[in-house]
């Protein structure tokens, strides 16, 4: 592992992956580019630098999967899908991060050993996939409860949905490797040490699209085994789309043989993710939650889906399958989708977790949107909700379950909003969405109320604003701002009106913009402008983080950015389209319904020096310009192809200079692109110099000094003092490998804030250090 670590550093230093066309990054590159963020660290001149955690403390974030410890109700494990892994020893009153200090936020899977719970397993990379998911390095144990860790391999799986430690030797451990999430690798399926990690072997493997999504084993016979093997990619333009070969498998050796059981399952042409249970207390009966494409009805006149879109076909989703034969044979009990709505419909890809009560082999747990559950063996369902009125609230898009087998009662669940717990079989639960800081932030702005209040978009909740003197964990000033839900949805760029902050545009999703006035009543400050309908007009593309620009020169002038850009100069009220389609409009990169995501279209919009000067990037990796003469004219040439283009930042000092920053994650490839040109786009040049090779998503230059910038990357955030020839790591108190997803300098106050993807929101109160 050093010699591989230590030749790919070497790699990295000669340059070998900045160049345009490199290749999906190894596990290994990943672990050396964090080894160089932290010789970065430890060299820094503000290597002790203190951030502020503002928060917000209304809601955590997704929550991957959750443990505890049998019969102690004080101790739980919570992992998060891009916040690390966190402890309490006090019931949550109070909670404590374990992974602060590994390669990786991105948590996939944890095991506690069941023979010594001081024994714990982390499988890193989160295997769900959404769009904004962060890929693992690997697997880690800990032989202290987790005060201590040591990585243990297997880097280059990308995700690992379960690791399953067996019931009396801790150094036996089944991990299921589900592969990553944007490229095709050959490191994925079933591994298995015998040594604590010092060893693995891949037991069960098919292919390179394929890789185990689930595992169950046998309480009373740990060689018998299930693995649910699952054929899936995700594309810039398209959620997974069901292959053939998502099969159950079996063994009956610990490993070393392995047989599909498939009599009675649907035909996998048409399926997808499937998970799997076994009953504790009845072993011969096995659950699988199947995700089914195949369709189960003709949609209704005018019926349309979540996005407006007019529904194509309706799927059965969520089907219940039970053995009694220990996976011989199958039969279907039931659809979750004829109880309740919404489940999982054609998304299942990012659920089909079940589980069964421990010592009823009829009560079984279905998660999607809703808590599922049936008290008859999936022959019918209802949703699991509290029935205690003072019970907390319980948050939907559940992903994990763990039960207290010495106590069935004590449950633990993990979903979008972070963790719950019941202690009375989920008559009352009990919520710690403040206080774990994980929440998940796409973009983040600014008003100019004195002191100013700071609006993001948050991962599954919507956008949220706060003040920026909150304090995570301190009361906030009553007069001020709390953190509180604000006007967008959940991927949106957000643009307040600085001469009245109660005006915000923001979109819904898509491009769907609206404009808010917060002073008026809820039921009329919102106003959703209807060009831009995304999903109910069928003709038009936007990103998930469509572009949006208030006019530095005009208040009343907006753009929207779709795959043409629109111009209003009254404030939102009337539009024009200003541009053609400013993408490469590449059919076949673009999605079939139901699993199409929309791209080729607008991601940023910037103005330069002077009215009218203006300049746009889309998701497909184009850069144009266009002057007062209203021709437009593609920058591109000399700038890696097909690129996500992540911000255009024009010199606020220097006529004609530009700042492009251009992200490749969606293809697994972690080379930084920021590029620069002087002569407004006819030649560029990259300043990325010695960042280390990660995802670059944001660039800020400084506004006293044009050789200072400031950028947020996937492993952090780092500061240059020399254009780009070199840069200093700014991490200071901040995770080490916390990806820093927006970041801006707030015009009057001189503020530095950062949004992270997975821990909240960081104010620097004070830059003139940084700027000396």
């Amino acid at each position: 592992m050093r010699n591989t670590i230590l030749s790919v550093i070497i790699l990295l230093g000669s340059g070998s992956l900045t160049g345009i066309n490199a290749q999906p990054a190894t596990g290994a590159q990943r672990l050396a580019a964090f080894t160089k963020q932290q010789a970065l660290l430890a060299q820094s001149p503000y290597k002790d630098l203190q951030w502020r955690l503002v928060g917000p403390d209304v809601r955590s974030g997704r929550c991957t999967d959750v443990a505890g410890v049998p019969g102690n109700p004080d101790i739980m494990y919570a992992a998060f899908a891009t916040g690390g892994l966190w402890k309490t020893t006090d019931r949550g009153n109070s909670w404590f991060p374990l992974f602060d200090k590994q390669a990786t936020q991105s948590m996939g899977n944890i095991a506690l050993a069941p023979s010594n719970p001081d024994i714990l397993y982390v499988g890193t990379g989160e295997a769900n996939i959404f769009r904004s998911s962060l890929p693992g390095a690997g697997i880690y144990s800990s032989q202290d409860a987790g005060k201590t860790f040591q990585h243990l391999g297997l880097e280059n799986t990308g995700t690992i949905a379960r690791i399953i430690v067996h019931p009396t030797d801790p150094k036996t451990v089944y991990v299921a490797a589900s592969g990553n999430e944007w490229s095709y690798n050959k490191e994925r399926g079933v591994y298995l040490t015998n040594d604590g990690g010092k060893t693995w072997k891949n037991i069960l493997f098919v292919d390179d699209h394929t890789g185990c999504i689930d595992l169950a084993i046998d309480p009373t016979d740990p060689k018998i085994m299930y693995a649910s093997m699952w054929n899936r990619i995700r594309r810039r333009w398209s959620d997974p789309v069901p292959e053939d070969g998502d099969h159950i498998y079996k063994t009956v050796d610990g490993g070393k043989t392995w047989k599909i059981i498939g009599e009675g399952l649907p035909d996998t042409k048409m399926t997808g993710r499937i998970g799997i249970a076994v009953a504790y207390s009845n072993p011969n009966i096995v659950y699988a939650f199947v995700d089914d494409h195949n369709k189960k009805r003709d949609p209704n006149p005018g019926e349309t889906d979540s996005y407006q879109r007019q529904v194509q076909k309706v799927v059965i989703g969520g089907a219940i399958y039970r053995s009694s034969d220990k996976g011989e044979t199958w039969v279907k009990m039931g659809e979750v989708h004829d109880y309740f709505k919404p489940f999982s419909g054609t998304y299942g890809w990012v659920f089909s977790q079940i589980r069964v009560h421990p010592l009823n082999a009829n009560r079984i747990y279905a998660f999607g949107v809703n808590k599922g559950i049936s008290q008859d063996g999936g022959k019918s369902w209802k949703i699991w909700d509290p029935t205690d009125t003072t019970s907390d609230y319980t948050h939907g898009d559940n992903h994990a379950m763990w039960f207290d087998l010495k106590n069935t009662d004590h449950m633990i669940v993990g979903n979008d909003g972070g963790v719950t717990m019941t202690m009375n079989a989920g008559v009352k639960w009990k919520n710690y969405f403040d206080k774990l800081p994980t929440t998940q932030f796409y973009t983040v702005t600014y008003d100019m109320e004195k002191p100013f209040n700071i609006f993001g978009a948050v991962q599954d909740e919507g956008t949220m604003s706060g003040n920026e003197t909150n304090t995570f964990g301190k009361s906030s000033d009553e007069k001020l701002r709390p953190w509180r839900m604000a006007p967008g949805g959940e991927g949106t760029q957000i643009q307040v009106d600085p001469d009245n902050s109660n005006i915000v545009f923001s979109s819904s999703y898509y491009g769907r913009l609206m404009r808010t006035d917060m002073s008026l009543s809820d039921t009329v400050r919102q106003r959703p402008i209807k060009l831009f309908s995304v999903g109910a007009i069928d003709s038009l593309r936007a990103d998930w983080l469509a572009g949006t620009l208030i006019s530095k020169y005009d208040h009343n002038r907006i753009y929207h950015g779709l795959q043409h850009l629109y111009q209003s100069d009254d404030g939102g009220k009337n539009w024009t389209m200003i541009s053609p389609d400013l993408s490469y409009n590449d059919k076949s990169h673009m999605g079939v319904y139901p699993y199409l995501i929309y791209h080729q279209a607008i991601t940023s919009i910037a103005e330069g020096n002077i009215p009218f000067a203006l300049y746009a990037g889309t998701d497909d990796g184009r850069v144009w310009k266009v002057g007062a003469n209203k021709s437009w004219t593609e920058i591109t040439k000399g700038l890696p192809l097909n690129k996500y283009v992540a911000r255009i930042v024009p010199s606020r000092f220097i006529p004609g200079k530009v700042y492009v920053v251009l992200n490749d994650r969606r293809q697994d490839n972690i080379t930084p692109y920021i590029y620069v040109t002087s002569d407004n786009g006819v030649t560029w040049k990259p300043v990325s110099s010695n960042l280390p090779p990660a995802p670059v998503n944001c660039l800020a230059e400084d506004l006293d000094n044009p050789q200072i910038l400031y950028c947020g990357t996937d492993i952090g955030v780092y500061m240059t003092k020399n254009g780009g020839k070199s840069w200093i790591a700014l991490n200071g108190n901040i995770p080490a490998s916390v990806a820093v997803d927006d970041l801006f300098i707030h015009p009057r106050d001189k503020k530095l804030v950062i949004g992270t993807y997975g821990r909240g929101v960081y104010i620097l109160d004070d830059i003139q250090p940084l700027q000396k």
